[in-house]
């Protein structure tokens, strides 16, 4: 039995692999800095997990993945290559991992959580049972990962530190390209070049699935059309696009309904249950891939309309003392705008709060324009503190100057994210929704303010 051993197993992606490794009776263990929920899910599952990194956690493994923000100097990665034992980061470790399967991967700047979940939904449903590693969990199957029972792997295809090279998809999907990640991509050219490095990988009998809404993604469709790579093209209505979506409807409360289209053949009816526009597209992804693996797609739609959405992507957790309370992994302004369109839609009525977390100072300064324009759609915005994640604080940062630069209405600041909880739970009112944007730790403002706000409402 060949026992991996993850440097950093409470991350997404790391305890991902972890827990699949687990169901195909694999030996797992691992370390991460502190305790957390995802670490703490695969000890449940099987694996021996350590808090802290010392040398002796890696006795007896036979391989060691590591995560990116591990360094060569991290103690477990010295002592492992001591005792020979290979070090690898998760881009080298999927060519093993996925050898044999049949590779569905889903990538892009935007939307490739919420498609990854769909197109996993989907195959569920239509009992095929594939493996699948998603960023977020799916709420329909409360999990990110699964080994799955056949040949299908559906994954989502991160690009950071290039982690989609180590795919070989036979379907690759492309929602969109957007320069992302200034940390690791400084220019948008090297964004493009990762992106164009995926194209390289797609087996030579594979597809390319490409949103052509997208100038980016497009754009990647004439390097794939250079290397005589088999594309497929899907857009709202684009005249040039293989599928479309046709009579549009907004359900209140809920998502769009429409018709998919190949050409000008209705394929499928859809009626989402995930608000906004962007989720058409990412429904329409999932019903391209459907095609290429010949599944009946009228069924595949019914799929598609019981999908409740992934974990922290427009995640509503529930409504009270009439406010509804919204966690959302939104932490660039494409995304931001895209969520407070589609909550206005579904919500037209309502008073919109935006409570937005800046992730890293590199995105915020790099995007700080285009920040100020992604609120348009709310009524009343809050500020907090920054989430470094990987980064230190950069000299001169000032939030006062970041939430100047949002338009058209007033932020305010509040750092202090407790205080950010006690201030919305004085102003929020019947009739609000509150949006909470965060891909860092103010997800605990949302599940505070939604339980306080519950209990509250018991009390009467």
């Amino acid at each position: 039995m060949v026992h991996t051993h993850f440097i950093g197993i409470g991350g997404t992606g790391l305890s991902a692999i972890a827990k699949v490794l687990l169901e195909r009776g694999e030996k797992v263990s691992g370390s991460d800095l502190v305790r957390s929920p995802l670490a703490e899910a695969v000890e449940a599952a099987g694996a021996r997990v350590f808090t802290g990194h010392h040398p002796e956690n890696v006795a007896g493994a036979d391989v060691v993945v590591r995560s990116s923000a591990v360094r060569d100097t991290n103690v477990e990665v010295v002592a492992a290559l001591q005792a020979g034992v290979p070090v690898v980061r998760r881009e080298e470790y999927l060519k093993e991992f996925l050898a044999g399967q049949f590779v569905i991967g889903v990538a892009g700047t935007h939307g490739k959580t919420t498609t990854t979940s769909m197109i996993v939904w989907m195959l569920h449903e239509l009992g095929l049972n594939p493996g699948f590693i998603v960023g977020g969990e799916i709420s329909n199957l409360g999990t990110n990962a699964a080994a799955g029972g056949g040949e299908l792997f559906v994954i989502e295809a991160d690009e950071y530190d290039h982690m989609f090279w180590g795919l070989t998809p036979t379907i690759a999907v492309v929602t969109n390209i957007e320069h992302d990640h200034p940390d690791c991509f400084p220019t948008e050219r090297d964004f493009m070049a990762a992106f164009e490095g995926f194209v390289d990988r797609i087996r030579p009998d594979g597809s390319l699935v490409v949103c052509v809404d997208d100038p980016g993604a497009t754009h990647l469709l004439a390097y794939a059309g250079s290397k005589g790579q088999h594309w497929l093209a899907y857009s709202l209505a684009g005249p040039d696009a293989d599928y479309t979506a046709a009579n549009l409807r907004v359900q209140p409360g809920s998502g769009y309904s429409f018709e998919a289209r190949r050409g000008s053949q209705v394929i499928s009816n859809v009626y989402l249950d995930v608000p906004g526009r962007h989720n058409v597209l990412n429904a329409l992804a999932a019903l391209v891939t459907a095609d290429l693996l010949n599944l009946d797609l009228a069924k595949a739609g019914r799929a598609l309309s019981t999908f409740r959405g992934a974990s922290r992507r427009f995640e509503r957790l529930g409504e009270a003392g009439g406010v509804i309370v919204v966690d959302d992994y939104g932490h660039h302004p494409t995304e931001i705008r895209a969520t407070l369109e589609a909550a206005r839609s579904s919500y037209p009525a309502a008073r919109i709060w935006a409570v937005w977390q800046p992730h890293t100072y590199s995105r915020t300064i790099s995007w700080l324009e285009d920040f100020g324009a992604a609120f348009t759609q709310a009524d009343q915005i809050v500020v907090t503190g920054v989430y470094a994640a990987r980064e230190k604080k950069l000299a001169g940062f000032d939030l006062a100057e970041v939430a100047g630069a949002i338009r058209d209405t007033r932020a305010r600041v509040i750092e202090d994210l407790q205080l950010v909880t006690d201030f919305l739970l004085r102003e929020l009112q019947p009739g609000d929704l509150v949006i909470i944007f965060s891909a860092g730790d103010a997800t605990r403002v949302s599940e505070e303010v939604f339980n306080r706000l519950k209990h509250q409402e018991m009390q009467g």
